[in-house]
């Protein structure tokens, strides 16, 4: 079934990037404990590098610390959930938070050859509007499209059922700076490595090492800032939380250079925050199948919408 574009316009506000306590659930009204902003709490003392040499770069015990967590993950994580906190700038304005249920499975090979995909499931919570929103991508299976429906109570949902679309093609990438392809710590921690090599190349910055609680865990926090205004710059400040316990990113923020000079700080460009991550729960092939009889995912039959509209054109004929 062909679903016109006009009506697949609502997966847009739900596909994350970058990228989360029961399996295979689906949620009814979630604990509100689970919805509040994430607490934050920055510590002014600072951390011992531990580096008895001196860096080349102030970035450098940054991107040693992220292979590191890179290296430790993939050996490490097989599959998590938690609930993301995502918020991202797109079109120069900085959108509401958004709250969703994600599992993750990590991608295994052996000899060369992929055996468990990588794969993504969310659930949206949080604003109103999108909540009982599902998405689902399982890494080389549904033609490498990510299939989605609108939240159950909203007439598209009824009408349409669920919608097959390209991950990274226009309608699923509106409003987003990433595609669910790129979701997860995983990418999360390439993607910082990416940056950071780059900052290196383009000249000197400032890196802060500090701590903080995220909702009372503890975290050891790297902040990067640039002091002089560039456009070879991505960012003005950027922090980096890594979860004591877990020893992996769970929030990532950057931020704009300052409005005036009064402000600290200017908007957001990005900002995901994990929380209450679990690992290695033991996630399989139906967590991530859309025809899981606990998901709310339903294909709409052609002949159905078709009689539907007959209806209602010999309705307005009258």
């Amino acid at each position: 079934m062909r679903v016109e574009p006009g009506r697949r316009e609502f997966v847009s506000g739900t596909i994350a990037a970058g990228m989360l306590a029961a399996p295979s659930l689906v949620f009814g009204e979630p604990p509100a404990n689970k919805l509040r902003e994430p607490v934050l709490r920055v510590s002014k003392a600072k951390l011992d590098a531990g580096k008895d040499r001196v860096p080349s770069h102030p970035l450098d015990p940054a991107l040693e610390m992220a292979a590191s967590r890179l290296a430790y993950f993939r050996e490490q994580v097989r599959d998590y959930t938690c609930v993301m906190v995502k918020r991202e700038q797109s079109d120069g304005k900085t959108a509401e938070r958004e709250y969703m249920f994600t599992k993750v499975r990590s991608r295994r090979t052996e000899n060369g050859r992929v055996v468990v995909p990588f794969s993504v499931y969310l659930y949206s919570l949080k604003p109103k509007v999108a909540a009982g929103r599902e998405v689902i991508f399982v890494e080389g299976q549904n033609g490498g499209k990510l299939v989605a429906h609108d939240s159950p109570s909203s007439l598209i949902y009824k009408t349409v059922g669920s919608v097959w679309l390209d991950p990274k093609g226009p309608i699923a990438m509106r409003g987003q700076r990433y595609p669910i392809t790129d979701a997860g710590m995983e990418n999360l921690l390439i993607k910082l490595l990416e940056r950071g090599n780059l900052d290196r190349q383009r000249g000197p910055c400032e890196v802060k090492n500090t701590t903080a609680t995220i909702n009372k865990r503890a975290c050891d926090v790297i902040q990067i800032r640039h002091p002089e205004r560039d456009k070879k710059h991505d960012f003005y400040l950027a922090r980096i939380f890594m979860d004591r316990e877990h020893q992996l990113p769970v929030r990532y923020a950057s931020y704009q250079w300052p409005t005036s000079s009064r402000s600290k700080l200017g908007p957001v460009i990005e900002e995901y925050t994990y929380l209450d991550l679990k690992l290695n729960v033991g996630l399989t092939d139906t967590d991530f199948s859309h025809r899981n009889p606990k998901y709310l995912f339903v294909r709409q039959p052609a002949r159905k919408i078709a009689t539907k509209k007959a209806a209602s054109r010999e309705k307005k004929k009258r």
